[in-house]
């Protein structure tokens, strides 16, 4: 089968979806299946790709480490006619979104869309953020699920949450899995001693992107407050963002910078020591739509700590392979904190056996094949008439309006931010 994937994001870029993409790609091709990546161009992008196109976009849009593609008519025909593909699975609903709705029409392939994100959980990147333009992305999600013939979901709380908003497409639930046999070997002790960790010290980690959106804020309250009743916790963060400045400020005021370690970007093996190092996970996102990290951890046999929110209560099980906290305040985290670090070692054992039963349910060939039986039973069917929804599809125009001439006004404010000669220097490409 060839397939086309769509994303707004993609490596290097550290993140979800990026990581999701990569991961199906490696995984589709592994079973014999060609696939065409189109994602815009990134800094420190990898040279001589292999079936990707790259689109040019716009880096660091407002601020943030993500880029906006810019739309660029015809650029992929070429491609796309060369290619051949059999089914078109957009990651993303707008952007490069549109162009992969556009594509499946032109050419009367299968649509497959992965909400992979709570996109209104992120409008604190545009400048005018408001309700009405929440309820705008909203809207415009629901709508564009509606034109695809697939809807992919990353959790049953993401397909509960879009069928209650109106999305009326077939919805499958399809996690991006985790690579079990890559995770659950690792150097924890080599990980610790390359860090400064002290090697009998109880670590309470972290891994993901620090951003607003990750309610990190609130996590190294928690983990502060946590490691002034434990003398010899420590805290570990595994990633970078713009919301690194706020931990570190919170640690340095409680006078605990000595304890607290950002190891920064890791990838592939260090990743995996890095979870090996942890005794326990901290979770405190309430946006997501799976928590990947959570399984990955997991497959370390690392219990997790986590709020109890769509994406998390999937995965963790109160009290059997972690804690899941209804109440999101920063001494309830402690407790749960102490909890895990009070266990004698027969009932941290059998936490960490029930975590990783846990990642097995959550493994990429399971994950993979879900989703193929999806494609393959799209391409069976025959494809009905799209011309009845001619006039849903006027509706959304409209809106891709609104959108657009939102975007120009982010593109206008974007240019002038990167008028600077050195701004220029890294803008787009």
């Amino acid at each position: 089968m060839n397939i086309v994937m769509l994303t707004n994001t993609y490596t290097p870029h550290v993140g979800g979806v990026a990581r999701s993409v990569e991961a199906f790609t490696a995984e589709y091709r592994r079973c014999g299946h060609r696939v065409l990546v189109v994602a815009p161009a990134f800094d420190g992008m990898p040279q001589n790709e292999t079936d990707v196109v790259r689109v040019p976009a716009i880096q660091n849009f407002n601020g943030s480490d993500f880029s906006v593609a810019l739309p660029v008519p015809g650029l992929l025909t070429e491609a796309l006619d060369a290619f051949q593909p059999d089914l078109v699975h957009a990651h993303h609903s707008f952007l490069l979104g549109m162009t992969a709705l556009r594509v499946a029409r032109y050419r009367k392939l299968p649509l497959v869309f992965t909400h992979h994100t709570l996109y209104e959980q992120y409008t604190h990147y545009v400048p005018g953020n408001s309700p009405a333009l929440r309820r705008f992305i909203i809207e415009l999600a629901t709508r564009y699920a509606n034109l695809c013939d697939q809807v992919f979901s990353p959790s049953e709380s993401i397909a509960e949450l879009l069928r209650g908003r109106g999305v009326e497409t077939p919805i499958a639930v399809v996690p991006t899995g985790v690579d079990v046999e890559h995770f659950a070997q690792g150097d924890g002790t080599g990980f610790r001693k390359n860090l400064g960790i002290p090697e009998n010290a109880f670590v309470v980690g972290h891994v993901g992107r620090l951003a607003p959106e990750k309610n990190l804020v609130f996590l190294a309250e928690a983990a502060a407050a946590f490691l002034k009743l434990e003398p010899r916790a420590r805290f570990l963060l595994v990633g970078t963002g713009p919301s690194e400045a706020d931990v570190r400020a919170i640690f340095e005021r409680e006078g605990l910078s000595a304890r607290l370690y950002v190891a920064g970007i890791l990838e592939s093996r260090q990743l995996a020591d890095a979870y090996h190092a942890m005794d326990v996970f901290a979770f405190s996102s309430k946006s997501e739509t799976q928590g990947m990290v959570l399984a990955e951890a997991m497959a370390a046999g690392v219990p997790v700590v986590g709020l109890d929110a769509p994406g998390v209560r999937e995965i963790v099980k109160d009290r059997r392979n972690g804690l899941l906290l209804r109440e999101e305040s920063a001494s309830a985290f402690v407790s749960a904190l102490q909890w895990v670090a009070g266990l004698v070692r027969t009932e941290r054992q059998a936490l960490k056996q029930r975590a990783l039963d846990t990642a097995e349910e959550f493994s990429m060939p399971r994950s993979t094949a879900t989703a193929l039986a999806c494609y393959e039973t799209l391409r069976a069917r025959v494809l009905a008439d799209h011309t009845a929804e001619d006039e849903q599809w006027e509706q959304v125009v409209h809106l891709v309006e609104a959108e657009w001439n939102i975007l120009k006004g982010l593109t206008g404010a974007a240019v002038a931010a990167l008028g600077s000669p050195e701004a220029q220097g890294r803008g787009a490409v």
